[in-house]
């Protein structure tokens, strides 16, 4: 039962569920979900631990760089259950599919700038 009351904990907050449905397909570096949801370094930071707190989430470091995937295998079954009623129920949101096409236009926007844009919270010196 902790690992259910994880999850739903985890996406009881709009911005969680935001940043764990950019995640579908791809992996995508601390800075682009940063500039995605608007919010502060730490802000995005805390919301990204409570995601990998819950097993929804994965990250791996490469260098300075910090890369969030959604979970695997590894996860729960019910965190990878519940993962799949959200994405699939959300696939169609407005929110999720204009999330979606600024997304897109951010992934190609150079990493090291959106970087130094964010720089200077202590949340991004740790990216």
């Amino acid at each position: 039962m902790r690992d259910l009351m994880a999850v739903f904990k985890a996406l009881a907050d709009e911005n969680r569920v935001r940043a764990f449905m950019a995640l579908r397909p791809r992996e995508v570096c601390v800075c682009q979900i940063i500039e995605l949801l608007g919010l502060a370094p730490s802000t995005v930071s805390k919301h990204m631990a409570i995601l990998k707190q819950a097993r929804l989430v994965d990250s791996r470091k490469k260098g300075r760089w910090i890369f969030y995937r959604l979970a695997g295998r590894e996860a729960p079954a019910e965190a990878r259950k519940i993962a799949a009623l959200v994405s699939q129920l959300l696939a169609d949101d407005p929110q999720t599919r204009a999330d979606a096409k600024r997304l897109a236009k951010i992934l190609k926007m150079d990493p090291e700038a959106l970087c130094e844009k964010h720089k200077g919270s202590p949340a991004e010196r740790n990216h």
